[in-house]
C-alpha cells in the first residue's frame, strides 16, 4: 500500500475542473470576457477592440457612450420609419372602407364613410368636431391617394428619422390639424375637404428648415412646393389647406431645431401647446361665427348647392 501524501489540490497531473458559462450554467467553457473575467461561453461573446467582452458588458458598454443627435434632439439610428408606414396604413385602408361602401374607385367620396368623416365647415362648427381629423384620411379617389402616399413616404422618411417618432408625430398631428384650421377659418362653409395634403405639405415644411440647418440644398423642395402650390390654383384642391399645414409645420420644426440643447425638451413641448393654442383658437373664433340660427344654416346650405 502506498501511502504517499497527495497534494490537496489533487494527484499531480490532474485536470482543474473546466468553468462553466455564467449565462448558460450547462456550457463548459475555458472562455473569459476581458472586461469582467466572467467564463462566457462562444455565444455571449462579442468582438471588442481588445479580446472579447461578453453580451452583458458590451451593453453596460452601450448605455454609458452618448449617441450622436440630431438637430431636434433625437438619436441617430437607422431604424424603419414605424410612424410613416402606420400612416400610410391607415390612409390606404380608409379609402379601401370607402371603396367598398360605394362600389367606385374613384367615386368612393359617395361613401357613407367619406360623407361622415371629411370636413365640410358648417357641420364641423355645429358640433361635429371629428371632421378636422378624420378629414385626413379621407382621399377624393385613387389618384389622389397615390399622390398623397408616394409623397408622405419619400418625405416623411426623412423628416422621422430626423426628428424622431415623438416629434414626428407631434409635426403630422398638427401640420394635419394646420390645413383643416386655415381651410376652416379662411374658407368658405361650401367646400368639402379631405385628403392627407395638409399633414404631407407640413412635413414639406419640416423638411425645407432640416435641410436649412444642415446648410444642404433646399432648391429641389422649393421647386416641389411651389409646383404644387401654383398648381392648386387650377384644380379643386385646397390652397389654404396645403398652406397651413406647410406654414405649421415649418413653424414648429423651425423651433424644435433651434431650441437649446439645455432644456430642449421644455423649449420643445412648449412650441408644440403653443401651436394648439393658436388652432384651437381658430377653431374656436370660426365656429362661433357660424354658429347661427336655422334660418341662417338654410341660407348657407342652399348657396352651397
Amino acid at each position: 500500500m502506498n501511502d504517499a501524501l497527495v497534494p490537496p489540490e489533487g494527484p499531480i497531473g490532474a485536470q482543474p475542473e473546466t468553468p462553466v458559462c455564467t449565462r448558460h450554467t450547462d456550457r463548459p467553457t475555458r472562455l473569459r470576457c476581458t472586461r469582467c473575467d466572467r467564463p462566457m461561453c462562444p455565444e455571449c461573446l462579442r468582438d471588442a477592440s481588445v479580446g472579447m467582452q461578453c453580451v452583458d458588458c458590451v451593453n453596460e458598454g452601450q448605455r454609458s457612450v452618448r449617441r450622436p443627435r440630431t438637430l431636434a434632439g433625437a438619436e441617430v439610428s437607422n431604424s424603419r420609419p414605424i410612424i410613416t408606414q402606420v400612416m400610410i396604413a391607415l390612409n390606404v385602408l380608409a379609402y379601401v372602407v370607402t371603396v367598398a361602401q360605394s362600389g367606385s374607385p374613384m367615386n368612393n367620396s359617395r361613401s357613407g364613410l367619406f360623407t361622415a368623416t371629411s370636413m365640410i365647415p358648417d357641420l364641423t362648427a355645429n358640433g361635429e368636431w371629428w371632421r378636422i381629423v378624420t378629414s385626413g384620411f379621407m382621399h377624393f379617389g385613387l389618384i389622389h391617394l397615390a399622390l398623397n402616399m408616394a409623397a408622405l413616404y419619400v418625405v416623411g422618411t426623412i423628416v422621422e428619422q430626423e426628428l424622431g417618432k415623438l416629434r414626428y408625430s407631434a409635426v403630422y398631428f398638427l401640420s394635419l390639424l394646420g390645413g383643416s384650421a386655415a381651410a376652416f377659418f379662411f374658407g368658405t362653409v361650401c367646400q368639402q375637404l379631405a385628403g392627407a395634403s395638409g399633414a404631407v405639405f407640413g412635413l414639406m415644411g419640416a423638411l425645407l428648415i432640416v435641410f436649412k440647418r444642415q446648410k444642404r440644398d433646399i432648391s429641389t423642395i422649393v421647386v416641389i412646393v411651389g409646383i404644387n402650390l401654383v398648381s392648386n390654383l387650377f384644380t379643386n384642391a385646397s390652397l389654404l389647406g396645403h398652406l397651413g399645414g406647410f406654414v405649421i409645420g415649418g413653424l414648429l420644426t423651425l423651433a424644435m431645431v433651434r431650441a437649446p440643447a439645455q432644456n430642449r425638451n421644455l423649449y420643445q413641448i412648449g412650441a408644440v401647446v403653443a401651436a394648439v393654442v393658436l388652432l384651437g383658437v381658430m377653431f374656436a373664433l370660426r365656429a362661433a361665427q357660424l354658429d347661427t340660427d336655422a334660418e341662417v344654416i338654410m341660407e348657407i346650405a342652399r348657396t352651397c348647392r
